[in-house]
């Protein structure tokens, strides 16, 4: 696959300053839509609240400058890990002290696995069928989330306009992927977020939350460290299982891009990153927020924009945690409307759906494409959508233990997908037969 900048390249002034501009407009909006979750179960207080999500933009922003200098050094953006949120969620009632204390040994635990070097046995799983299926799980569990964006949004009551608006914006997306060149082209999804919600407030009625109050920047900021450790079996318990789930997680991201890339020194990578991952998730868990995990929607940016530096990243990251001292800032960025937000996914994850299965079809070139390479992504893929389609109501129903796991479309697709390319279609090796 061919881009405009390598995974080294440095870039000059202005694509960098784009390119930073576009990776935060990315990740701006999934922290605030997660961070608003997770801070409403956190503080009753709006100050408390915005308090929470500056923590999240810092650790954020912190995490994804450290991978990509130190840790893995690929194009992968970071934030707070959505299985993560499930434990927090399934532990209403506890004290936070222990559920934070729980992130924070998971963290650890990650480290001393990784620093081990256990997890680079793990790398020889992720074949290139393996690889492909990770691809398009990921853009088909985000499904139901981008329904929610789409659906949804501030023009409450309006489902049927946000989804001609929606479909409407995906094509002007696309006529412009078209007749661009450039960096134009290589920016269109800064530029669809901005005009998309300039265009979407003169269309429809206006009803976006003001902006929070602003607090002094350092006021409380590094407050919520835990004066001591409460420990809390059943919540330890079910935040292994959150933990198991999160590695997966992290691994399939990490693949899906080691599979796209293609760089020097994999395992070294791999290990990296997921110390990387282990020690924000302590320093997460000691200053009271749930840690953040590598999101597996950076490849879909990656094939959209053309660039795979990881240095257009730094930008990105540098302002995201300088935005963590400016909560009116935060505030006015969470006014981006769901609905340009769930467009400009289903623009990513397209993108993303189009790497997967070229990656399987430049892998069985030489073979064929085969029916076993159908059923290792076609069932996977399906079980991963299933999942993620079951409605919270029944997902509420499931043991808050293997919630996690089994209520998480992309954890179950993957190993799935791992289940049928090492043991069902696992090739059989013919012993040499004599005269």
């Amino acid at each position: 696959m061919n881009f405009s900048h390598g995974l080294d390249d440095r870039l000059p002034l202005l694509p960098a300053i784009l390119f930073g501009l576009q990776w935060t407009a990315v990740t701006v909006p999934l922290l605030v839509i997660l961070g608003k979750v997770v801070g409403a179960v956190a503080s009753s207080d709006p100050a408390g609240q915005t308090l929470y999500l500056q923590k999240l933009f810092f650790f954020t922003g912190a995490t994804t400058l450290g991978q990509i200098l130190w840790g893995h050094r690929l194009p992968l953006i970071a934030g707070p890990s959505a299985v993560l949120l499930i434990g927090v969620l399934t532990s209403r009632g506890v004290p936070p002290a222990a559920v934070y204390t729980a992130v924070g040994l998971g963290g650890l635990l990650i480290v001393l696995v990784a620093g081990a070097g256990l997890f680079r046995y793990v790398q020889r799983l992720f074949t290139s069928r393996v690889v492909a299926a990770v691809l398009l799980l990921i853009a088909f569990t985000l499904a139901p989330a981008i329904r929610n964006l789409i659906i949804g949004g501030p023009a409450a009551g309006l489902p049927v306009f946000n989804l001609l608006f929606a479909l409407t914006l995906l094509l002007v997306m696309y006529g412009l992927h078209r007749a661009l060149q450039g960096m134009g082209k290589a920016t269109l999804i800064i530029w669809s977020l901005g005009l998309g919600s300039l265009a979407y407030a003169l269309l429809a009625p206006s009803r976006a939350a003001p902006a929070p109050e602003a607090l002094p920047l350092l006021a409380g900021f590094f407050t919520g460290l835990l004066p001591r450790l409460t420990w809390d079996l059943g919540v330890l318990a079910s935040f292994g299982f959150c933990y198991l789930a999160l590695v997966v997680n992290d691994l399939g991201s990490l693949q899906s891009l080691l599979g796209l890339l293609s760089p020097a020194g994999p395992e070294r990578r791999l290990t990296r990153g997921l110390m990387g991952t282990g020690l924000a998730n302590l320093a997460s868990g000691l200053c009271g927020v749930i840690g953040p995990v590598n999101y597996s929607l950076s490849p879909g940016v990656i094939l959209a924009s053309g660039c795979a530096s990881r240095f257009a990243l730094a930008p990105a990251a540098v302002l995201v945690a300088l935005l963590a001292f400016s909560p009116a800032a935060i505030g006015f960025l969470s006014q981006v409307p769901p609905v340009v937000v769930g467009t400009v996914l289903t623009y990513i994850m397209a993108s993303q759906v189009a790497a997967g299965l070229l990656l399987i079809f430049q892998s069985a070139s030489g073979r064929g494409f085969t029916l076993e390479d159908g059923l290792t992504l076609g069932l996977p893929t399906l079980l991963g959508t299933l999942i993620a389609f079951i409605p919270p109501e029944i997902l509420d129903t499931f043991p808050a233990g293997v919630r996690p796991l089994l209520g998480n479309g992309f954890v179950v697709g993957v190993l799935a997908v791992l289940f049928l390319e090492h043991l069902v279609f696992r090739p059989v090796k013919m012993e040499e037969k004599g005269p």
